[in-house]
């Protein structure tokens, strides 16, 4: 018989030490504000603030990678996965291993040699002006919604083993947030996030640890989640409605993660910190090690958590009302007698909020200030102007993402939740960039339709599947449970958690069970995981037909900058001549053409981007404006 504590009693073990532990936390992340602040360049500049002075090492940059966004939705959403649907989850790790080449090879050296503030300004050297701004309120929109999301869930958590207001707790999230990251800039944000990463680590492997012994070891864990059909790692069914296949967690968790690796502005944001490009490189593989460890840390403690209530569903048994309130209670059921334990747990999830927060808040203010504040509103602006208002528009945004915690409480599974947010959003994004990185012929009015066209048709999906979930259409089973082993419950026991204004509970499962009233739903049915997959290559095959259309862009008379040459990163190994058939051309013109901006046409630099074909910027042009002969490490033509 599994027995857990009355809820008001697992509460009360949040004692002073708990509470010590998380103030420190919260402490140390203020002071490295502080610090910042008065050392160094004192975030003077724009370049200080925004871009850490391009004088970051390779360590906190990778470090950074991983706290951006592993947050407090893979620290309780993961476990909640597992402990639900079981293991096919944990593949998606697979993907990581086809990102992060992708990344390093194929979309960082563009953003690179560009030496660009925000990733949007691509959008504007590669196709107009127009198509930039419609990227960067676009990458608003979708950061201010996931930053919503992942607050709620450390407040969630909070609650659930302290009893603390929510909303309380979301406001000091954001008070901490916003200070560390407007008085420290950027390299607070970066310096912060490697604390909280390793905070991040010690909580979940000390209570993973704790609880794989206390429930009797591998075996045990093993044995009670393969009775119940949870171990499952060979799904290779090609229906596009099954929520969790081999096919929609390795190519549509490509397609999902790439979204954030290659063309995320605050991933870009933080490879172009770095003075050389191998160091970017370099934080990328690091940061391949960590997620994986991490993935699998977080998809065992599933396990785990399922092992030590295989036959007391707390859900079930109205012992929590959510998902993804689970881990939580795990952690006061079984490891809330240790003083600080808790406390560090929490401290763990909190560090997974305030590193996402406080990376999106410094992201947001640099595409708001390149993006449309000095285009628009304040051309010529002095630099020193500039880092005020770049600090201004960071407290701005912070308190519009406090204002969206109201709508992230009506979502539903978190970790679902902040994966469609990349799909139904980012997938467009990561079109258009694909688009303009991989085909030299598109021209900007196919990107910009196609941009349109696929905004429109995600919003469609993602919208009615969750009007589709609410009005019963979409019917959804989970894994077994069991309720065979629970004591009686009392009437507090069965009301306490109820209460919580946590998400609303989604029981989602591995695909839908289908009745005919369903049938018309179409698109409705489509797993999340493919959101990404479809929003890009709706873009791309829009693109290029109105491309065809409206004429097709020249590619001889394009910067070879801004453009994969795929003939020596993907095609390597094949024929040189075959190599440069694949560059179709691209740039043989450019010098003769100009460039996006007239003052390429001054003298260039050669930024080896591939084998004879270098990337033109000028030194004093906006592309390079942050480079020297030293930095770039190139040679004056």
């Amino acid at each position: 018989m599994t027995v857990i504590e009355d809820t008001e009693k697992l509460i009360s073990r949040f004692g002073w030490p708990d509470y010590l532990v998380f103030v420190a936390m919260l402490s140390v992340s203020a002071i490295i504000g502080i610090y910042y602040a008065c050392a160094g360049g004192k975030q003077s500049t724009t370049s200080e603030f925004l871009m850490a002075g391009r004088s970051m090492s390779t360590f906190p940059v990778a470090m950074s990678l991983i706290a951006s966004f592993m947050s407090a939705i893979t620290l309780l959403g993961t476990p909640a996965e597992v402990y639900q649907f079981g293991t096919m989850y944990w593949l998606i790790g697979i993907s990581y291993f086809i990102v992060m080449p992708a990344t390093n090879y194929l979309y960082l050296p563009i953003f690179y040699n560009l030496q660009v503030t925000s990733a949007y300004e691509y959008l504007e050297l590669r196709f107009h002006k127009v198509i930039r701004c419609l990227g960067s309120a676009t990458f608003t929109v979708q950061m201010s919604l996931y930053m919503a999301v992942v607050v709620y869930a450390p407040a969630l958590a909070l609650s659930q083993v302290t009893g603390i207001n929510v909303y309380l707790s979301v406001t000091a999230i954001f008070v901490v947030c916003i200070f560390y990251t407007v008085v420290g800039g950027m390299k607070a944000v970066m310096w912060t996030d490697t604390l909280q990463v390793i905070i991040m680590y010690a909580a979940m492997i000390a209570v993973i640890v704790k609880g794989h012994v206390d429930v009797g070891g591998w075996s045990v864990v093993w044995n009670a989640n393969q009775a119940t059909g949870r171990v499952e790692f060979s799904d290779f069914d090609v229906n596009p409605g099954k929520r969790h296949s081999f096919w929609s967690l390795v190519v549509g968790g490509y397609f999902t993660w790439i979204t954030i690796y290659g063309v995320n502005q605050s991933q870009v944001q933080r490879y172009l910190t770095v003075s050389k490009i191998n160091q970017a490189r370099n934080a990328v593989w690091i940061n391949l090690v960590g997620l994986s460890v991490l993935l699998s840390v977080c998809c065992y403690g599933g396990m785990v958590i399922f092992a030590k209530y295989a036959d007391c569903d707390p859900l079930s048994a109205k012992y929590v009302s959510k998902p993804d309130q689970l881990f939580p209670l795990f952690v006061m059921d079984t490891l809330g007698h240790i003083p600080g334990v808790p406390g560090l747990f929490v401290a763990g999830i909190f560090s997974g909020a305030l590193s996402t927060v406080s990376s999106g808040l410094n992201s947001l203010a640099a595409i708001c200030l390149e993006d449309f504040v000095k285009p628009f509103c304040c051309v010529g602006m002095s630099d020193e102007r500039a880092t005020k208002v770049s600090k201004g528009l960071a407290i701005g945004f912070g308190f519009l993402c406090f204002g969206l915690v109201f709508v992230a409480s009506q979502l539903g599974n978190i970790l679902e939740a902040a994966l469609s947010i990349f799909g139904i959003i980012g997938g467009p994004l990561l079109g258009v960039f694909t688009l303009g990185i991989f085909f030299p012929w598109a021209n900007s009015v196919g990107a910009g339709v196609g941009v349109i066209a696929s905004l429109g048709l995600m919003l469609w999906i993602g919208i009615g599947t969750q009007v589709a979930k609410a009005h019963g259409f979409l019917k959804l089973t989970s894994k077994l449970y069991s309720t065979d082993g629970c004591r009686a419950l009392n009437a507090t026991l069965t009301t306490a958690l109820v209460e919580l204004n946590g998400f609303v509970s989604s029981t989602t499962a591995s695909s839908a069970t289908q009745t005919p009233e369903d049938e018309p739903l179409g698109l409705y049915q489509l797993s999340y995981m493919w959101y990404s997959t479809v929003g890009c290559c709706t873009v791309i095959v829009v693109g290029l037909i109105v491309s065809a259309l409206t004429g097709f862009q020249d590619p001889r008379k394009l910067n070879p900058g801004l453009i994969c040459n795929t003939g020596n990163t993907v095609y390597w190994f094949l024929p040189k001549n075959i190599r440069e058939y694949l560059r179709f051309e691209v740039g043989d013109d450019y010098e003769l053409s100009g460039a996006p901006y007239e003052k390429c046409k001054q003298p260039v630099y050669n930024l080896q981007v591939g084998e004879n074909h270098p990337m033109f910027a000028s030194s004093d042009t906006h592309l390079a404006s942050q480079l020297t002969d030293e930095k770039i490490e190139a040679t004056k033509l």
